[in-house]
């Protein structure tokens, strides 16, 4: 005979119904990603800043392959920010006209 965990269904709602553990942890919205997206934003902001507070009056070519590395960091965020912000419901538009 199945023990209580043995055979999905033997105890219990069928296997595949939507009842384990991981459903009672609900779905993250979409502005919860947003504003996780967002902080990791700020994140990478505050690398660049803190890089440009410890940059040497002479930048050595390691200093600016960092440099570039945060700021390639900070704009993929900047990107998938707006994607999440968008998919939100918000919207803006352009400023500046392209």
């Amino acid at each position: 005979m199945p023990g209580r965990y043995g055979t999905p269904g033997a105890n219990g709602p069928p296997a595949g119904t939507g009842t384990g553990m991981t459903d009672l942890i609900p779905p993250e919205d979409d502005r919860e990603t947003v504003r996780r997206i967002a902080a990791a934003h700020t994140t990478a902001s505050r690398d660049v800043e803190a890089f440009l507070r410890r940059l040497p009056a002479l930048p050595t070519p390691e200093d600016v392959a960092e440099y570039a590395a945060l700021l390639a960091r900070e704009e993929a965020i900047r990107v998938e920010r707006s994607d999440a912000a968008t998919a939100a419901g918000l919207t803006v538009p352009t400023v500046g006209g392209e």
